[in-house]
């Protein structure tokens, strides 16, 4: 089996019992371990992860989760972590923790004669996106875009690393913080297939001929298993904070949408 999982956010303020939270998604990943081939875990598994030149003792927090994950890997599963937009400050300390291949782009990959689109999923957007939203709409992503630039420029994430662990853990969580608030307070639904961003993109890479069975993405905290008229799957894997959400892809090809309990 492959398995996929997204959006845990261990180490969010915003979630009560943080070790109970951590200790059932490691619970999680030693059900998968008894049959996975692979585990591929599709960004933001942390509210905030930044590898700083200064030792963060905050990191011990997340010593279970990560000795699980090492624990896979030297079981001769593999693990991959997509980077999402809450965890992509990672320079080669994550991987040296935890044995997992790190990816911090897309990609498309062939498991059991099925082609999978894997990512995060923000700021992917179809190519007609200026012309395809109203103008409030249109601001609001242009907004993101920009900060998204922001948090990935190379300059800037040097000057971050260059903080005090206390002071940038603090800004870090105290922001992920109020951005997990206004989910819980205020969720965004599924839009529809006409609005929905993750379906657009998908339908306009396959407009373009660059086609996938599946198309596999995070970040949206919503369940949905949709197929579009090309036949592809789209696929948004819910989360894994407050419905423990996954999928999984068997030996024939055939991918799955499951709840752990």
């Amino acid at each position: 089996m492959i398995y996929f999982l997204s959006d845990a956010h261990l180490g969010s303020l915003a979630i009560e019992r943080g070790w109970a939270h951590q200790k059932k998604l490691i619970e999680m990943l030693e059900m998968m371990s008894k049959d996975a081939v692979s585990i591929y875990m599709l960004g933001d598994m942390f509210d905030f992860w930044m590898e700083y030149f200064i030792h963060d003792k905050k990191k011990r927090q997340y010593h279970p989760f990560c000795k699980e994950i090492r624990k896979l890997t030297k079981q001769g599963i593999h693990v991959h972590f997509f980077t999402g937009n809450h965890d992509l400050w990672t320079f080669g300390g994550l991987a040296a923790l935890t044995g997992a291949e790190i990816h911090y782009d897309p990609c498309t990959i062939i498991r059991y004669g099925k082609a999978l689109y894997l990512a995060h999923g923000d700021g992917l957007l179809p190519s007609n996106w200026e012309t395809l939203y109203p103008k409030d709409v249109k601001k609001k992503i242009q907004r993101f875009m920009k900060l998204r630039e922001v948090f990935r420029s190379p300059f800037l994430q040097l000057c971050y690393r260059c903080l005090h662990p206390k002071v940038g853990n603090w800004f870090g969580y105290q922001w992920a913080k109020r951005s997990r608030l206004k989910e819980l307070n205020n969720p965004c639904p599924y839009k529809g297939e006409d609005k929905e961003e993750l379906v657009l993109f998908a339908k306009d890479q396959e407009k373009q001929r660059n086609h996938r069975d599946y198309y596999i993405f995070g970040h949206r905290h919503i369940e949905l298993d949709l197929q579009i008229a090309s036949g592809s799957r789209v696929v948004i894997l819910g989360d894994c904070f407050q419905h423990y959400t996954y999928a999984k892809l068997d030996h024939k090809g055939n991918l799955t949408l499951h709840s752990y309990e």
